[in-house]
């Protein structure tokens, strides 16, 4: 816990709004930065609470050594200034989840999930399955819901599930699970970590301060899941492997089919992985797997993961927004059989779209949008497919109207992160189904 420190928060979003209120009780001197205009009400809030929130687009001039702790908002780079000097002056920097997972009062049993692709989907499956089973769960993390929030809701003996992204792995020191689930593994914010050797280490961290009494569910198909977890103390379950896998009619697990795919709702290879683990937390956690298919029998699918929208004049729009790297498009292109037209792109990462190439013959047309527009069409130009590039989603639908025909689809899998034009995924996601909506 922290108590009696000079604390800078770098970053508000919902992270740092809500750790701030968590260590305001503990006498603590607190300042808030972020370069954005915050909600109002927020900041009364914040300043009733003893804590002051400041507008700046340099808060490394604000740190200096009279500081205790910097607390990082994941979405803030590791070689963002004010994090560079808090190292140069000793300044520990560690994130929310971390400051949070300290104030937790009784023993809980804490699953982690992280990976490239398939947290949000994995994650939320296994929290329908608890509470269909009456098992006492908390929901957090990177799906929405900071730990700081909910920590003092926890109760003794609660299921703590924690979907944890890469951006916050990285400031992790004591935070430690008791089920730790690694999806997979591709290169994808490279940017942010610089290579992919960094990025794979960080993922690393959800084993931290395992022994074998905790539990890592890997995936034995995926060849960087394998090599990067061969040294870990965890007792290691594995799913794709010769007992716990799929094929087109059934999941198995232990070489014994629990449920036929025909009884599934989501499909798609991706998904069919998604519930392996699924039914692996739920056999770790003594829970009977008539609940699991009990959830998979209604459950639709995550908003914005291949999510879908309607059809209109027998045309079907699918919204992907989620989809922030090309392995995650690759992913949705391999969940159709029909011509796609594909919106691409977003902020410009270095991302690498070539891995698409198996994939082109689904693609009838490709709609280039925002900063990596330009690289997106030299890429299509390369592969001889059609393509037009526009600054907006708004202005690539314009052009898609007068493009499709019945029985098409028209897919939104950015594989590009959504910041060069809006604050989260999300609000991309909408935009795409508010414009489909006005076709009604």
């Amino acid at each position: 816990m922290i108590k009696n420190k000079k604390v800078l928060i770098l970053g508000m979003a919902k992270s740092g709004y809500e750790v701030a209120k968590l260590i305001s009780k503990g006498n603590n001197e607190i300042i808030v930065v972020d370069s954005k205009e915050q909600e109002q009400s927020k900041i009364e809030e914040l300043i009733k609470l003893g804590i002051e929130f400041l507008k700046t687009d340099k808060p490394e001039t604000i740190l200096d050594k009279t500081y205790d702790v910097l607390i990082k908002n994941p979405a803030v780079f590791p070689n963002h200034p004010c994090v560079l000097k808090a190292k140069e002056l000793n300044i520990p920097v560690v994130n929310e989840m971390e400051v949070a997972y300290h104030y937790i009062k009784y023993p809980v049993k804490i699953v982690g999930i992280t990976g490239s692709n398939g947290k949000t989907t994995t994650t939320t499956l296994i929290y329908e399955v608890l509470k269909k089973a009456g098992i006492p769960v908390k929901l957090g993390g990177n799906i929405g819901t900071p730990l700081s929030k909910i920590v003092n809701e926890l109760e003794e003996n609660d299921i703590l599930l924690l979907e944890i992204s890469d951006h916050q792995l990285i400031d992790m020191k004591n935070f430690k699970t008791n089920i730790s689930i690694l999806t997979n593994l591709c290169p994808t914010h490279l940017d942010y970590h610089g290579t992919y050797e960094s990025y794979k280490n960080v993922k690393k961290k959800i084993f931290n301060h395992h022994t074998n009494k905790d539990i890592a569910i890997i995936n034995k198909a995926n060849e960087d899941s394998v090599k990067l977890t061969k040294d870990i103390l965890s007792t290691k379950i594995y799913f794709n492997d010769d007992v716990n896998y799929y094929t087109k009619e059934e999941i198995y697990i232990d070489n014994i089919p629990v449920i036929s795919t025909k009884d599934i709702l989501i499909k798609g290879n991706h998904n069919y992985e998604n519930i392996l683990i699924t039914y692996l937390v739920a056999k770790i956690l003594k829970i009977d797997f008539k609940y699991v298919s009990e959830v998979l029998k209604e459950f639709k699918g995550v908003e914005h993961r291949i999510e879908y929208v309607g059809t209109i004049k027998e045309v079907a729009y699918y919204n992907d927004s989620k989809s922030t790297n090309p392995t995650a498009t690759i992913t949705a292109l391999k969940s159709f059989d029909e011509n796609i037209h594909l919106i691409l792109g977003g902020m410009d990462r270095n991302q690498d779209f070539h891995d698409l190439y198996p994939y082109l013959s689904k693609i009838k047309c490709i709609y280039a949008i925002g900063d990596v527009r330009n690289r997106i069409m030299d890429y299509a130009k390369e592969e001889n497919i059609k393509a037009y590039a526009f600054q907006t989603l708004k202005e690539a639908m314009e052009k898609i109207k007068g493009e499709v025909v019945s029985g098409d689809i028209v897919l939104l899998s950015p594989g590009s992160a959504s910041w060069d034009q809006y604050q989260k995924f999300e609000d991309r996601g909408d935009e795409f189904k508010k414009i489909v909506k006005s076709y009604e």
